[in-house]
């Protein structure tokens, strides 16, 4: 059973590996956005004709000369380029993971076409990347972008948790396990809002109010302009191109789905911390929920600041990691948990 159960080992740790790289460029993948570095380079996949980015004067002189619509700003673009590079780090352990997986299908079952997916996916979400320069930062292909990321971190993680977490599932927790996964599809839909809310650019359209919206509790909105997905190609989506009250409108439709995902979740975790079985599993989700609404509120009463707000990205992987673990905490048994009690 032991020499079965190594290579296992070894797949549990790369699978963590791969979820905790996909969690580093999620954050990183924030930063850049947040501290408008998304354009800095304006090619793909290199950057100014570099696989890095230019350093030297003359290939910085070189590189206005190619791009005159987008000159060089020295402190941004190794901010999107090592952006890029970091994805490809995590592109080579997911396909890694994939192949691996696949190798041992017949030991884990079903769970061998998840990573097998993920491979699949990260090629996709490497288009979207693409997209996201050629296409201007587009805020239909940003936010499915940063979706695109949340899901492929979902995907490792929960190839991670499975071969890790031993089930707990039973006939009572059956009602619990779908409170959990429909938890996991509105935190998704959040998350969604909150991409549209970035590419958008309406975090501050509210000002530094809250919970009023400046100063008042329902403001000039414009719904209609605020949802359009596609507004045409060719156009410079940097700082955005709505006006007030569609960003207004934005801003106050990710505040509604911020309050239903906290009182949907907070009540699972309350439910889950009534059972031994649940209960470090609720005490790691109702942390992560409390912290995410700080770091909301704090986003708006301090105006944007810059760590803060790449923490509010990590903070909703984070939270959604935490939804999943519960969810895989309640899946009925498996034959993996004999490799994992082996181990």
């Amino acid at each position: 059973m032991k020499q079965s159960t190594f290579p296992l080992v070894g797949l549990r740790r790369l699978a963590w590996a791969a979820a905790a790289f996909a969690l580093l460029v999620i954050v990183f993948g924030a930063f850049v956005r947040l501290s408008n570095a998304g354009l800095s380079c304006p090619d793909w996949p290199t950057c100014y004709g570099k696989l890095t980015w230019p350093t030297q004067s003359h290939d910085i002189a070189h590189a206005n000369s190619a791009f005159p619509d987008r000159p060089v700003e020295e402190n941004k673009m190794w901010r999107e380029q090592g952006h890029r590079i970091l994805v490809g780090v995590l592109s080579l352990l997911t396909f890694a993971l994939a192949g691996w997986a696949w190798w041992r299908r017949r030991d884990l079952g079903e769970l061998a076409v998840v990573p097998v997916v993920a491979a699949v996916f990260i090629l996709f979400q490497a288009a979207l990347g693409m997209w996201t320069v050629t296409l201007k930062l587009l805020p239909l292909v940003v936010t499915a972008h940063l979706l695109g990321g949340m899901t492929l971190f979902a995907l490792l993680v929960y190839t991670a948790l499975r071969l890790s977490v031993v089930a707990a599932g039973s006939h009572r927790n059956r009602g619990l396990h779908r409170m959990a996964v429909i938890g996991v599809i509105l935190l998704a839909a959040q998350i969604a809002l909150g991409g549209w809310t970035s590419a958008n650019y309406a975090a501050l359209a509210c000002g530094t109010d809250f919970p009023t919206c400046l100063g008042h509790w329902m403001p000039a909105t414009d719904f209609h302009q605020g949802f359009v997905l596609w507004r045409g190609v060719g156009v410079d989506y940097e700082g955005g191109v709505l006006d007030a009250p569609a960003r207004t409108a934005i801003q106050l439709v990710h505040r509604l789905g911020a309050l239903i995902v906290f009182v949907y979740v907070m009540t699972l975790a309350w439910r889950a911390g009534r059972r031994r079985e649940t209960r470090a599993f609720a005490a790691l989700l109702a942390a992560a929920v409390l912290l995410q609404v700080a770091l909301g509120i704090g986003n708006v009463t301090l105006g944007l600041p810059l760590p803060v707000a790449t923490a509010h990205n990590g903070c909703a992987a984070l939270l959604l990691l935490a939804l999943l673990a519960l969810a895989v905490r309640l899946r009925p048994s498996t034959t993996l948990q004999a490799y994992r009690g082996a181990s």
